[in-house]
């Protein structure tokens, strides 16, 4: 349904039957049917909850005010407190998972545990020669694109930087064009993915988050994916980490049933603890 949240008109959908309630934030130039499989899996299990972020899918394009992470983040926050009793357990794909581990920060009673795919906080990992490839990468052909006006052009440098060039030319002429109209929402997370302006990866904070954390990752996925991962391990105090084989960086869509899988037997860990 179509509901003020935040001060955005938003999207969202309710799936599954299950006991437990959970909420899914999808990554960026995508919706919330990205989760549809892995919520499918989980649906005897847990009753999720999803929605479309500001400018994508159904929701209403972001005003460009403020912060666009903030803007994504009061859309959650308002969300739980509408259609959810009691903390939930959270799983976030790509900026996403920035998302979802800012709610998490923000407001820790209402996360049971985190779910985190691919968290795109590249300033963790500053130190690794990956992240200033992907600087280069970003500050280079990707803006040069965004600066001619060539959305499409700049739509395909971000989606062959991690999903590869066979992914691209297979996907169909609509989607193609989706990504296009929504790739200036790229840019606008840089403050998040690349300056933390946030601090959410800042020193002490993720030290902070002493609820379950599952980081999940494909192994296909760009080196950058693992060293924020190995900076993110090292630093939460209650955290496990898994590697869904043969997948890449879009593993909900591509191994939903694994991703489902792992995220069913983290949930049901923090059941037993």
């Amino acid at each position: 349904m179509l509901e003020d949240l935040g001060g955005c008109p938003t999207y969202w959908d309710q799936q599954g039957t299950g006991p437990r309630v959970g909420l899914f934030i999808h990554c960026s130039l995508a919706h919330s049917g990205a989760w549809r499989g892995v919520r499918t899996v989980l649906g005897d299990y847990m009753t999720s909850l999803a929605y479309d972020l500001p400018g994508h899918g159904r929701s209403a394009d972001w005003d460009g005010q403020g912060d666009y992470q903030d803007a994504a983040t009061h859309v959650a926050l308002e969300l739980l407190a509408r259609r959810a009793q009691g903390p939930v357990d959270l799983v976030g794909h790509s900026f996403g998972g920035t998302i979802a581990l800012r709610v998490a920060q923000i407001a820790p009673s209402k996360v049971r545990s985190l779910t985190l795919f691919e968290p795109v906080l590249f300033t963790t990992a500053k130190d690794d020669p990956a992240y200033a490839e992907n600087h280069r990468y970003m500050n280079g052909v990707f803006a040069e694109a965004m600066r001619a006006g060539d959305r499409m052009e700049a739509a395909r440098l971000f989606n062959c930087q991690w999903g590869g060039d066979a992914g691209w030319e297979a996907l169909p002429a609509r989607l193609k064009q989706d990504m296009a109209d929504r790739i200036h929402l790229i840019p606008a997370g840089r403050s998040v993915t690349h300056e933390d302006v946030h601090g959410q990866v800042a020193p002490g904070a993720l030290e902070k988050v002493t609820l379950p954390v599952l980081l999940l990752e494909g192994q296909r996925s760009p080196d950058l994916v693992r060293a924020v991962h190995d900076r993110m391990q090292a630093r939460f105090p209650n955290v496990s980490r898994k590697v869904i084989s043969g997948a890449g960086h879009m593993g909900p869509i591509s191994h939903s049933s694994d991703v489902a899988a792992c995220t069913r037997e983290h949930i049901v860990q923090v059941e037993a603890a």
